[in-house]
């Protein structure tokens, strides 16, 4: 367990989140995945956590082991397909994970994620995090609708919302 990576968690903690992630972007990412939606059957989900607090911190749970835990706790991986998918954002460790479920999982790849995910943390890295986020989800989507086109009525399985923990 890092000293650095604690304090660095706990003098950030959340509120660096609310201050990128502010009301008109979260609109703006929600609105993206609603239109991204219209063009394959998958689900997105986008959670940014400012910090890690309490247990995960002290545990040192990183931050791909964090995006699991929230993949399963906001049942992303209860869509008729299995093909939910989660892009979070660690936001004091400045890591991207996304977590895909089993059936766009198995077409994608974690090469084909990691690189979605090195491409959101170079446009973070520039300050572009509004930017960052439209991009991935654009990335996510292309792969969505290249393996599951949309086809019959869309239904909606997942809220579009993004979250911010």
């Amino acid at each position: 367990m890092s000293i650095t990576r604690i304090a660095r968690h706990l003098v950030q903690h959340n509120w660096r989140a609310k201050q990128i992630f502010t009301p008109k972007v979260l609109d703006r990412i929600e609105q993206a995945i609603r239109q991204s939606e219209t063009t394959h059957s998958g689900q997105v989900r986008f959670v940014v956590e400012g910090a890690l607090d309490g247990r995960p911190l002290f545990r040192n749970q990183p931050a791909r082991g964090r995006a699991l835990d929230v993949f399963s706790h906001l049942r992303i991986w209860d869509t008729a397909h299995n093909n939910g998918v989660l892009i979070y954002l660690l936001l004091a460790d400045r890591d991207v994970e996304i977590v895909a479920d089993r059936g766009i999982d198995a077409k994608v790849g974690a090469d084909g994620w990691e690189k979605i995910c090195r491409a959101m943390e170079a446009e973070f890295r520039a300050g572009q995090f509004e930017g960052g986020v439209l991009a991935g989800i654009d990335a996510v989507s292309r792969e969505l609708a290249k393996h599951f086109p949309p086809g019959g009525p869309h239904t909606n399985e997942l809220p579009d919302q993004p979250v911010v923990m």
